[in-house]
C-alpha cells in the first residue's frame, strides 16, 4: 500500500493533493465485455493505492447515450448500465475511503442529453409551453424564421457547425456543443434547485467532492445577442450571474465538507480568481500549464502566473499536465510544437517518443514539486503516448464536426494495458475493447513496470510517496543558469530542471532524494531530466 500522507488525512486535504482521472470507459473491464466499468475500477484500487493517490476525479459514469463520451447526461441519479449500478458506485465510494482515497464525481451543468426527460418533455409540449422554458428554445429569424437566432460560435473548436438546431415546429434550441446536448437555462429557478439536489443525492452517497464541467459557461444574456469578438460583457462566457450560482452551490457543498474544483478556460487572470474567492469554488483547473511549451522561460512564466492568480484569493493551484481532451504528454512533448492547442490538432504530425518520455519524466518531478494540488491522467504514470485511430473507428464527435480535420480526442482515451500477457493486455477478457489498442501496447502494461525500477510508473510512485517532503512551504526561486528552473521549498528540499542544451550542475546538496534520469558521469543534470535534492 502507498504510504498516507498529510494531505489524505487533513482537513484541507485538497490543496496538495494528488488526484487521479479515472476515464471509466478505458479504465478496467471487469466483466469483459469490452467496455470498462465500476467493476474494473474497484479490481484496480490496490493499484491505485499503491500508487498513492488521494483522491479519484471520475468523469461522468452516468446514464448517457454516449453520444459525447459521457458528457451527454440523461440521468444524474442514475449509473450507465455499461459501468454498472448505483449500488455498485456507492460501494466503489466506500472501499476506495476504506484505502484512503476520496471520489470526487463530475457534475456536467451546462447542458443535458437530448435523451433527458426534461428535453424529452420540452420536445412534445410544444413551442410556448412552460417545458420548454427549462432550456433555450427561441424563434428563428428571417422571413419564414429559417434563419438561426443567432450566431454563437460552437465550443468545440474548429467546429464550423451551428449551435442551433430547428425542429419540425418552426422553434431553434441552442446547443453550445453537439445537438443531442441542449443547453439549460440557468435563469430558470427550477434549474438551480434540480443541480443543488443533484449535489446533495451525490454527496449523501459519501463523495468527497465535485468537478464541474464547462464552468464559465452556463449563464447566458436572455437577450441572446450575436457574438462579436471582444464585447464586454460575453453573450455566454464568464457572465457576472455566474458567481451568484455557485455561491448557492457551496452553501450545499460547505453542509458536507465538500469540494468544488471548475473547468474554467479564461485567459484574464482577474477574472478567474473570481471562481476562487472563498464563498465559491475551492479549486479550478490551470490550463496555462497543461497548455504551456516545454521551455523554461514560459513554464517559469506559467507557474509565477498562477501562484499570483491564487494568491488573492487564498486558494491552492492545481497543475494538469493532460487530461481526456488533449493529446498526451509523451506524445506532445516530442513534438516541434511542445504546447497544446486545439486549434493545432492535426493528422500525422511527427513525434519522437523517446524525447518526449524524457521530457514527461522531468515534467512529472516538476509539477508534483510545486505548491497546490496535482491531477493525474490515467495512464500518465504509465508513459502511455497518445494513439493513432484508424478513421473507421474514431468516434468522438470533434473529429465529425471539424469535418475530419481534427484527429479528435479518442487517441488518448484508449483502453489501459494492465497485463503484458493477457488478452487485450489486461484490459478485458472477451471483447475487443471499444477503442482499438495500438500495436506494442502491452509494452506499456502496469504489471511490466512494476517490476521495473527505472519504469514511468516506478518513477511516480516514488514521487508522489516523497513529495511530502515538500510541504506546504512557498517556492523561492533560485538562481540558474539559461534554460534551467531550480526553486526551494520546505526544509531546504529543492526541485531542479534542466531544459538547456548541456548538463547543468546541481546546487550544493546534502542528498538526491529522486531523478527522472541518471546523473552523467560527473554528477551533472542531462538536458530534459529533473532531479529533487536536499539542500
Amino acid at each position: 500500500m502507498g504510504q498516507p500522507t498529510h494531505a489524505r488525512n487533513s482537513q484541507e486535504w485538497w490543496r496538495s493533493a494528488v488526484i487521479y482521472q479515472v476515464y471509466v470507459r478505458s479504465f478496467a473491464d471487469g466483466d469483459g465485455d469490452g467496455t470498462g466499468d465500476l467493476a474494473g475500477v474497484r479490481s484496480r484500487l490496490p493499484y491505485l493505492a499503491e500508487l498513492g493517490v488521494h483522491a479519484l476525479w471520475f468523469t461522468p459514469w452516468y446514464l448517457s447515450p454516449l453520444k459525447d463520451g459521457g458528457y451527454d447526461v440523461a440521468d444524474y441519479r442514475a449509473i450507465d448500465p455499461a459501468f454498472g449500478t448505483l449500488a455498485e458506485a456507492e460501494k466503489l465510494i466506500s472501499e476506495a475511503r476504506e484505502l484512503g482515497i476520496r471520489t470526487i464525481v463530475d457534475i456536467v451543468p451546462n447542458h443535458v442529453s437530448d435523451q433527458h426527460p426534461w428535453f424529452q418533455a420540452a420536445l412534445a409540449a410544444g413551442p410556448g409551453s412552460p417545458e420548454r422554458e427549462l432550456f433555450h428554445f427561441r424563434p428563428g429569424r428571417g422571413e419564414n424564421g429559417e434563419l438561426p437566432p443567432n450566431d454563437w460560435p460552437s465550443q468545440f473548436v474548429g467546429s464550423t457547425e451551428p449551435v442551433w438546431t430547428r425542429l419540425p415546429d418552426g422553434d431553434w434550441y441552442l446547443h453550445l456543443f453537439t445537438p443531442e446536448q441542449p443547453d439549460l437555462n440557468w435563469a430558470h429557478p427550477a434549474v438551480r434547485q434540480e443541480h443543488e439536489d443533484i449535489l446533495r443525492f451525490w454527496f449523501e452517497r459519501g463523495v468527497a467532492g465535485v468537478r464541474i464541467d464547462s464552468a464559465a459557461l452556463l449563464a447566458k444574456d436572455p437577450d441572446l445577442p450575436d457574438f462579436v469578438e471582444g464585447r464586454d460583457p460575453n453573450p455566454l462566457v464568464d457572465r457576472d450571474e455566474l458567481h451568484d450560482i455557485y455561491r448557492s452551490w457551496r452553501t450545499v457543498a460547505d453542509d458536507y465538507d465538500g469540494v468544488f474544483v471548475g473547468e474554467v478556460w479564461l485567459p484574464d487572470a482577474e477574472r478567474f480568481a473570481r471562481y476562487l474567492r472563498p464563498d465559491e469554488l475551492h479549486t479550478a483547473f490551470n490550463f496555462s500549464f497543461l497548455s504551456c511549451p516545454w521551455d523554461a522561460g514560459r513554464l517559469r512564466a506559467s507557474i509565477d502566473t498562477t501562484l499570483a492568480e491564487h494568491a488573492p484569493v487564498g486558494a491552492p493551484a492545481t497543475w494538469v499536465l493532460c487530461n481526456h481532451d488533449v493529446t498526451r504528454t509523451v506524445t506532445r512533448y516530442g513534438r516541434t510544437e511542445t504546447g497544446f492547442d486545439f486549434a493545432d490538432k492535426a493528422f500525422g504530425t511527427p513525434t519522437d517518443l523517446a524525447l518526449g518520455t524524457r521530457r514527461a519524466r522531468a515534467a512529472a518531478l516538476l509539477s508534483l514539486a510545486l505548491p497546490g494540488a496535482v491531477y493525474l491522467y490515467q495512464g500518465e504514470e504509465l508513459g502511455l503516448p497518445e494513439a493513432d485511430i484508424s478513421v473507421d473507428r474514431i468516434q468522438d464527435p470533434m473529429y465529425f464536426r471539424s469535418g475530419g480535420a481534427d484527429p479528435g480526442r479518442d487517441g488518448c482515451r484508449v483502453p489501459l494495458p494492465w497485463v503484458a500477457g493477457a488478452p487485450f493486455a489486461g484490459f478485458g477478457s472477451r471483447e475487443e475493447p471499444w477503442l482499438p489498442q495500438p500495436a506494442g501496447w502491452a509494452d506499456y502494461a502496469a504489471d511490466l513496470q512494476a517490476a521495473d525500477p527505472k519504469s514511468m510508473l516506478a518513477l511516480y510512485r516514488a514521487a508522489i510517496r516523497l513529495r511530502p517532503a515538500f510541504g506546504d512551504a512557498p517556492l523561492t526561486w533560485l538562481p540558474a543558469p539559461q534554460g534551467v528552473l531550480a526553486f526551494i521549498r520546505a526544509d531546504g528540499v529543492t526541485c531542479v530542471v534542466n531544459l538547456a542544451d548541456t548538463p547543468a550542475d546541481l546546487p550544493p546538496h546534502t542528498q538526491l532524494l529522486l531523478s527522472s534520469g541518471p546523473l552523467d558521469d560527473q554528477g551533472r543534470l542531462p538536458q530534459d531530466t529533473a532531479a529533487w535534492l536536499r539542500a
